[in-house]
């Protein structure tokens, strides 16, 4: 069944002709992120005919074992202790064990240095990776859904199982690299997990700024922004002529939507083909997901990453998953929302961006919506 003619869409995920910004239609303007409005994006279309340096396509190994790879089923020598394992008898289907260099360790005891105006803490927490798959050529979108959602699942309950374990840890970050670009050294499909003591800054601007308009409005900024891709339309006439001069389709932002959860194309995308997921129910902690929630996020995750490959080809690419730090404030569960942030890697960073902090995007972010939209699977 198309994506448009699913229960609950209305139409909304079809491309519309009304509101739709075309892709020979020029936009040069710099866009503001309503959750952290210090990050700016400067959408820059006409760049899109310069030369430039791309990222090539990730390589494609479609091996489904390789002898020396110590991800692969039947090499489980070759890494360091396992942590845990699905199912727990019998041939594995997720694996888990410490990584191998550390970025954090529990060998640290957290302590506070100063000196001068100086200050450290040791590098105490965790630092984990989840081996997703034991095929060693599996792609994501390539995943059986129930697969996904038991990947999901252990992301979920080895996160509960910090936390309840060590007081002194605030935030854990879920993330997956793919790709050489995307900073993978190992080409087996595999995830990542670090827990920490401190709250990472990006994180921090999240959720400050999302108290900051909840005590603005009451309301979380995340289910606004749901709440205006699935309703708005908004049109802006020049202020001298009265000539209409744009009209922006919110809808069109939507990638994919399903039951529980919605993949949106940010308005200010700091990366070209970047997509978001959200859960439509409002929630500030991705362990509260249940098992239907999850079955369901495994779905809408899947597809989007089938649209990127249709649209992108073997693209490179991070995903973070982002949810509330502990300790972070009693207007967070009603103040922030979790979601997943999906980034391919499809271009190299230039002076101009690393020395600025803007990001450049070269592709219309409703281009880029629509183009994934269209995809039939």
């Amino acid at each position: 069944m198309d994506m448009g003619e699913r229960k609950g869409t209305n139409g909304l995920l079809a491309a519309k002709k009304k509101g739709t910004i075309m892709s020979d239609e020029f936009i040069r303007e710099i866009r503001i992120n309503p959750i952290v409005p210090a990050e700016s994006v400067l959408v820059s279309t006409e760049r899109s005919k310069r030369p430039r340096s791309k990222e090539e396509p990730a390589p494609r190994d479609s091996r489904r074992h390789v002898e020396s790879c110590p991800f692969c089923r039947g090499n489980e020598a070759l890494t360091p202790p396992e942590i845990l394992r699905v199912p727990v008898a019998g041939e594995w289907q997720v694996r888990m064990v410490r990584n191998l260099y550390p970025v954090l360790g529990d060998d640290h005891s957290d302590s506070a240095l100063f000196f001068g105006v100086q200050r450290a803490i040791d590098g105490y927490g965790r630092h984990e990776v989840i081996i997703d798959h034991a095929d060693h050529g599996m792609v994501l979108h390539h995943m059986a859904e129930e697969h996904l959602a038991v990947l999901l699942g252990v992301y979920r309950d080895r996160m509960r199982a910090l936390f309840d374990k060590d007081a002194r840890l605030r935030f854990i970050l879920v993330f997956k690299n793919f790709g050489p670009a995307a900073g993978a050294s190992i080409p087996h499909t595999h995830s990542q997990l670090i827990a920490m003591p401190v709250v990472p800054r990006n994180i921090q601007d999240e959720v400050d700024n999302s108290r900051a308009y909840f005590q603005k409005t009451g309301k979380c900024i995340f289910c606004s922004l749901i709440d205006e891709a699935l309703t708005l339309e908004a049109t802006v006439y020049d202020r001298t002529s009265g000539k209409l001069r744009r009209r922006i389709d919110v809808g069109q932002y939507i990638v994919e939507r399903s039951d529980h959860f919605i993949a949106i194309k940010p308005f200010a995308s700091r990366f070209e083909w970047e997509i978001h997921i959200l859960p439509l129910r409002h929630s500030h902690d991705f362990l509260d997901v249940s098992q239907e929630e999850l079955a369901d996020f495994a779905r809408v995750l899947r597809r989007s990453m089938a649209r990127l490959d249709a649209v992108v080809g073997d693209v490179q690419y991070n995903y973070f998953l982002h949810s509330a730090p502990r300790h972070a404030g009693p207007e967070v569960p009603a103040s922030y929302h979790w979601h997943l942030e999906i980034c391919p890697r499809t271009s190299i960073p230039n002076g101009f961006e690393i020395g600025s902090g803007l990001f450049v995007n070269t592709i219309s972010p409703e281009d880029a919506a629509r183009r994934l939209r269209e995809v039939i699977i």
